[in-house]
């Protein structure tokens, strides 16, 4: 289940997202679903495009279920097999 807290952690392939902002202002308040994900990028699917994040200069909003999360990309910008031990610092401060 994800939670505020552990969102950080959790597998971000499949969920709906949207970037609230980033470095690049076009891609600012765009939609989509991330399709797959590198060490500092996510690949968000909009439409028939699948346009290119990066994730240290973005803030996101990520949707699971009927919740929503609210993820600066410097705490998920790590190769996703290396998130969980390495997002634990960011973990430990986030707010339930």
């Amino acid at each position: 289940m994800y939670t505020n807290r552990n969102i950080v952690l959790h597998e971000l392939i499949g969920l709906k997202v949207k970037i609230l902002e980033a470095s690049d202002k076009k891609q600012s308040g765009s939609e989509g679903i991330v399709v797959d994900e590198t060490k500092h990028t996510l690949l968000v699917k909009r439409g028939a495009s699948v346009k290119r994040i990066i994730k240290k200069t973005a803030i996101f909003k990520f949707y699971a279920g009927n919740k929503a999360f609210t993820v600066d990309g410097r705490e998920i910008d790590f190769r996703p097999e290396e998130r969980i031990e390495r997002s634990l610092k960011f973990y430990k401060n986030r707010v339930e």
